[in-house]
């Protein structure tokens, strides 16, 4: 083999690999959007002086805390893994931690320690991998709006539909009473 075909079977070999990347990791999303099992997550406020940055919706959650043991040994940014229950108004609750992967016939996802506090009861404040919600550039700011205003009512109800499946987790959707927050954007748009 000559050198010029040597340099063509290599190029070849580089793109097929660039290209398998990307691919790979949009259907391992989209595995999980279609087999996995979907859970709510309610939203909290978000910091007004920067809940949006780009084309995405940055997100709070409620109940992303644990208590844990006194005596038990977590650290900050340490990967973990989140075991998921249902409260009775079907919204998600963390079950337990753990830092082993857990069997197979519990809903879980892998997530990330933001902080464990030292006063009071112990506990493990978990940063979701989920807090991004990604949408068109020109949907994007009166999202934003209304997401503040939304949440600036307490009557409201808003939450993460994430879909969870053997360890991943992926937003899908941010609701509103119910309602797609695409959706009220698109009806903003009408007016």
């Amino acid at each position: 083999m000559n050198r010029k075909n040597i340099l063509v079977t290599v190029f070849i070999l580089v793109a097929i690999v660039q290209l398998y990347v990307p691919v790979k990791m949009i259907l391992d999303k989209e595995t999980v959007l279609d087999a996995g099992i979907e859970y709510k997550f309610k939203t909290a406020p978000v910091d007004p002086s920067d809940p949006f940055r780009g084309k995405y919706i940055t997100l709070s959650y409620e109940g992303n805390s644990i208590v844990v043991k006194p005596e038990s040994d977590w650290i900050r940014g340490e990967h973990i893994y989140v075991m998921l229950s249902r409260d009775n108004e079907g919204f998600a609750r963390i079950k337990a931690i753990s830092k082993e992967v857990p069997s197979q016939e519990q809903d879980y996802f892998k997530a990330e320690i933001r902080f464990v506090t030292l006063k009071g009861p112990k506990k493990v404040v978990i940063n979701y991998p989920f807090n991004r919600y990604y949408m068109e550039e020109t949907k994007a700011y009166t999202a934003e709006l209304v997401y503040r205003e939304s949440q600036k009512d307490s009557s409201k109800v808003i939450y993460a539909l994430v879909s969870v499946w053997e360890g991943e987790a992926v937003l899908k959707d941010v609701l509103i009473d119910g309602v797609s927050i695409n959706e009220i954007v698109e009806r903003k748009k009408v007016k």
